[in-house]
């Protein structure tokens, strides 16, 4: 069975292993904001809400909203999956053709720790994916944040980005998620077995990481390589490079552009020194390797780094506050194991 490995960390040649730190001790120290790009347009059968929420998961949420609605939960859209022990906000659709939403809907879901910030009404479901940021206000505390090399380490992801990693809360407690996916591809994925591509998207993020791992080991998962994918900053827009030219060295350097790693799929190979990595992690990972293409899923391209957008820094008395907004898909947790050693992060 599969176990997690201590993937690579980028400050850590630099900076060695940071010391021990908190995080999270309380939901507030663990603020996300879910940015999108449009509003809603004030008509059609679906009702959106911007809710606050404290403890609590996005499905819990979804639940809640099916029961007072009066809906299935196929009927309610969001995004993200947002954290449990945080606060959260986030739009939610529910799909409410031909009617209004419940008059005590604001109080019965306050009641249940869930507050209503905004709402608006919209022709469409909200769909998967659609928001473009999400902003975080963190506080961290313990040794690490009056280490003298806080700061300096800080700084250094502000000026070269973070390694885009899967947070660990993608493989499950004790990695269970992981081993369930490497099972289920043994045998041959089925829709049936894996309702919502959980397990797919498992392994996929598995692979990821250890594709950057690689590359953050030699050096270069900033940097392109002959063969390499890159995608535009801030959108998802990729464009392959056979060789390595200065001018894209210049726009890799200031963040512009960012080298992408694999989710393995069905699909061509890389060239160049880039395709020697993916066939490196076929030979490592040959069994998610093959069943991740028996499955049918498509290749993707993900980010092997994240900009810290908007990044500011707060010296408390016993603890520092952190503000930054990361694209959609990256974990703040990567940016927190690189400040901190803490075992969520490791």
């Amino acid at each position: 069975m599969l176990n997690l490995p201590a993937w690579q960390r980028s400050l850590t040649p630099t900076f060695g292993v940071p010391e021990p730190g908190q995080y999270r001790a309380q939901p507030e120290d663990f603020i996300v904001d879910e940015q999108l790009d449009f509003t809603p347009e004030a008509h059609g059968e679906h009702l959106w809400l911007r809710l606050e929420k404290r403890n609590q998961t996005t499905l819990d949420v979804v639940r809640q909203l099916s029961r007072l609605c009066g809906v299935t939960p196929r009927d309610i859209g969001y995004s993200g999956m947002k954290d449990r022990v945080a606060v959260t906000r986030q739009w939610l659709s529910v799909h409410l053709p031909g009617r209004d939403a419940p008059t005590d809907l604001s109080a019965s879901l306050a009641a249940l720790g869930v507050n209503v910030l905004d709402q608006a009404r919209h022709p469409r479901k909200l769909k998967r994916g659609v928001h473009r940021t999400n902003h975080f206000t963190l506080r961290l505390s313990g040794e690490a944040v009056q280490s003298s090399d806080f700061m300096p380490r800080w700084e250094a992801l502000c000026a070269q980005g973070v390694p885009n990693y899967f947070g660990h809360q993608r493989f499950g407690a004790g990695a269970r998620n992981l081993q369930r996916a490497e099972v289920v591809l043994a045998k041959g994925w089925r829709k049936r077995d894996d309702r919502q591509g959980m397990m797919l998207s498992t392994a996929r993020s598995f692979l990821f990481n250890e594709l950057l791992s690689a590359r953050l080991q030699d050096g270069n998962w900033c940097q392109p390589v002959p063969g390499d994918t890159l995608m535009l900053d801030g959108t998802q827009s990729v464009f392959g490079i056979a060789s390595v030219e200065e001018s894209m060295v210049e726009r890799a350097a200031v963040l512009d552009v960012h080298p992408t790693g694999m989710l393995w799929g069905v699909g061509d190979r890389a060239s160049g020194q880039a395709g020697a990595y993916e066939a490196q992690l076929a030979a490592q990972h040959p069994a998610l390797c093959e069943g991740l293409e028996k499955s049918g899923v498509k290749r993707g391209q993900r980010a092997l780094r994240a900009r810290l957008i908007e990044p500011q820094a707060t010296v408390e008395k016993d603890a520092v506050l952190l503000s930054f907004a990361l694209p959609r898909g990256s974990f703040a947790t990567a940016v927190i194991g690189e400040l901190i050693h803490h075992p969520d992060t490791a």
